[in-house]
Parts: C-alpha cells; structure tokens; sequence
C-alpha cells in the first residue's frame, strides 16, 4: 500500500462557544418557534378538527367498513360463492352457504362474518365478488369496546348499506353468471355449451 492512498482522518478542533452547544441549542430554538408562530396558518389549513370537522374521502376508491349489498328486491346479493373468503389474503371472511329460498339462485348466505381487525382492507375480496355483493364503504369511524364487537356478522353489514347506500350507490353490475341478483332489466343470459348459437 502506498503512502498517498491512505487518508488520516482528524477531529476538527472546536472553538468555546462550539464546546458548549449554545450555536445549536440557538439554532433549535429557532425552528421550534418558527414553526409555532409563522407557519401556524399554512398548519391550520391542512388540519381538521375532528370529530367536529370531518376530511372528505375519495368515494371511488377509499377503503373503509365492509358492507353487503342488497339486490333491487331487497335481498342479500350474495350468493355463496366463497370468492371473497378464497381472494382474501388475511383469511377475515367466514361464510356458511345454505340452500336457497329463492329460485334464482342455488345458495344463499347463512351466516356471513368479517374480522374487521384481521382485515388489512385490500379490496380483494371486492375485486373477486362476481355479483357485487360485497364493497368498502367510505366510513372509517370503527369502534367498538371489544374484540366480538369488531366481528360484522350478516345483519351488521346489511345495516351498514342502509347507513352507506346513498353515499356510495350499488354499481350493479348488469352481466354476470347471477342475472338476478344485479339489475333485472339489463341482465343478459350468457349462452352455455347446450344453448345452440
């Protein structure tokens, strides 16, 4: 190794006032005022007082509190077709499929729950749901004083679409392979392999 490849480092001699820490002390002071006094107007603008002032969400894509929609005749849009639960990445949707009372459809859910503190809220499960059964509503004020409470079972999320329903209108989708559960007046049935074209 040569003499001018290596490189002696030093510590750099401090002055008194430098010794003491009263330039950065000074200088640290400075900032925490400034911010408190002169930059007070733009910080106020950009916070909301809430509970009593509430930030407007984006409608379209924001995330917030599950709901299962209902058809245009008033029923659960669902129709067990475990989509949700084998899309959901956190394993939060629980459902128990039954037979039908209606003949449109095969199934229909028994019991459908959601873990809304297991849910990383991903909107996979609103991604996978064929008939637009399930969505993330706007609402992000979840509380509750226990684990069980932040379980939505079936009835709790049909009361969230009454609560959301206006807010975020059912995008009812017109073709699926569930005619029925979308907008009556627009599905389309889809020909099978028996259907002569």
């Amino acid at each position: 190794m040569r003499d001018e490849d290596v490189i002696e480092l030093k510590a750099p001699e401090l002055t008194a006032a430098e010794r003491l820490y009263l330039p950065q002390i000074v200088a640290g002071f400075r900032t925490t005022l400034r911010h408190m006094f002169l930059e007070k107007k733009k910080r106020d603008e950009n916070m909301v007082q809430y509970p009593d002032a509430k930030r407007q969400v984006r409608i379209d894509n924001y995330r917030g509190v599950h709901r299962l929609n209902k058809d245009p005749d008033g029923r659960v849009a669902c129709v067990a077709c475990f989509m949700c639960s084998t899309a959901c990445p956190a394993h939060c949707i629980h459902i128990e499929a039954g037979a039908s009372p209606w003949p449109d459809r095969e199934k229909y859910p028994v019991k459908f729950d959601i873990d809304e503190l297991r849910c990383i809220y991903c909107g996979m499960c609103e991604e996978a749901c064929p008939c637009d059964a399930i969505e993330l509503t706007p609402h992000y004020e979840l509380v509750a004083r226990t684990r069980q409470e932040m379980i939505f079972d079936k009835e709790k999320l049909l009361h969230v679409f009454e609560q959301t329903k206006h807010d975020k209108p059912r995008k009812n989708p017109a073709v699926t392979d569930y005619g029925l559960t979308g907008n009556q007046d627009k599905a389309v049935a889809r020909p099978t392999s028996q259907t002569k074209v």
